[in-house]
Formats: C-alpha cells, sequence, structure tokens
C-alpha cells in the first residue's frame, strides 16, 4: 500500500535523517493514510489485526454497518498512522442503492483522533477536524442517529460540497464521520443503521465490490 496525506490525498514524504515524522509539503507532519487497493475477506481481515494490534490504552474502531442495508457491499478500507503514533484514523467505504431513487449511491464512515484531517477532507471541510463547528452544530436537534455499540448516537449535517452529504458525532471519544455521495444518498441513515467494530469481530457474511472511488480521493 502506498501513503498519502489524509488531510489532502496528497504525496508524503518519509521519515529520513531530517526529521523524523512523515510530512505532506502543503500540510506539514501528517499521519499516513494507507487504503487497500483492492478489499475481500483476508484484506479486511489483515486491515482489522492490524488496527487491533496497535491499540494500547486507545480501543481505535473500525465501524462498519452491520447487517449491511439490503443491496449494500463493502467497497474499501483504510487507516492513517504509522509505528510510532500508532492508528489513528480508520476508514470504511460502502457501496449500494440508493435509498430514495435506488441508483448508485456511497457512503465512508472515519473514525478518527482529533487533528488528522481525513474526515474533513472527505466532507469537503477545511481544517483538521470540526471543532469549534461541532460544538455550535450540537446545541441543535440531532438530524441522524445510528448505534455504536450498542448506544444510540447523535450525528449532525455540517457544511459540505453540494454533490455530498455529511455527518459528524462522537464515538468512543473520537469523531464519527459518514460521508455520503450523492447527496441524498444521506437518507440512508434513516434505516436504523447500526454500527460494528471489525476489530471486535469479523461477519464472515460480509460481502464485498468493487473498489470505492471516494476514499482515496479519485472524486
Amino acid at each position: 500500500m502506498t501513503a498519502s496525506c489524509p488531510r489532502c490525498a496528497g504525496e508524503v514524504r518519509r521519515p529520513d535523517l531530517a526529521s523524523s515524522e512523515w510530512r505532506c509539503v502543503g500540510c506539514g507532519p501528517i499521519a499516513p493514510m494507507h487504503i487497500a487497493k483492492h478489499v475481500g475477506p483476508d484484506v479486511m481481515s489483515s486491515v482489522s489485526d492490524r488496527i487491533f494490534a496497535a491499540q494500547d490504552d486507545r480501543h481505535m474502531p473500525l465501524w462498519c454497518p452491520w447487517p449491511l442495508p439490503s443491496g449494500w457491499l463493502v467497497t474499501g478500507v483504510g487507516w492513517a498512522g504509522d509505528e510510532n503514533g500508532g492508528v489513528q484514523a480508520t476508514a470504511i467505504a460502502c457501496s449500494g442503492p440508493g435509498p430514495l431513487h435506488g441508483g448508485p449511491a456511497d457512503i465512508v464512515l472515519v473514525a478518527e483522533e482529533p487533528g488528522i484531517g481525513l474526515g474533513n477532507r472527505l466532507a469537503g471541510l477545511t481544517g483538521s477536524d470540526p471543532g469549534a463547528t461541532f460544538a455550535e452544530i450540537s446545541t441543535h436537534n440531532a438530524h441522524a442517529r445510528v448505534k455504536a455499540d450498542g448506544r444510540d448516537t447523535p450525528m449532525w449535517t455540517i457544511g459540505t460540497a453540494s454533490d455530498r452529504v455529511a455527518y459528524v458525532g462522537e464515538a468512543r471519544g473520537m469523531w464519527l464521520y459518514a460521508v455520503a455521495w450523492p447527496a441524498d444518498a444521506g437518507y440512508v441513515l434513516s434505516e436504523h443503521i447500526v454500527l460494528h467494530d471489525l476489530t471486535d469481530w469479523m461477519p464472515q457474511e460480509l460481502v464485498y465490490g468493487a473498489p470505492s472511488p471516494y476514499l482515496d480521493g479519485r472524486i
């Protein structure tokens, strides 16, 4: 897997004699993003094992809807981090029929620590995390709710590009994003979505599809 910047999807420089950190030319020090070129049972188990092995006092989840909505497939997986900082963000892409018109739809779920920037980049936002914006929007009624770890988890829409919709909330003390393309695909979150952490248990019934173009910044 090649590494990229979670904030801009650009190329990154490995640590060297001049710096002990991974760096993006435009963004500075970053947690390198690694995205699987293909996804299937072996790849998903390998990524899940890697994330689980990197855990210390943190429990970085790899959130996946389970059961998957009818007709939906897992179409991508990635994580941000290195040997020194551990895994600091994870992402799962899913694709399937849109909830309103049945056309193709995609959703990427992100769990990340503050300051990583993956969720904001996918949402089409600037900055490294929702920060003060979330503090303001979360005072209003939630726009969607999911179950994460069996807990009712409210999420709020956050301003983004017109071709998508982004929801943000918190789970396990980390940011939780759900970014959907096209914008009306976000209505899938009204289908009582339950998020399951694949590092806890990997359902054998997961089904996989062709790689999503959204996770690695191709779109």
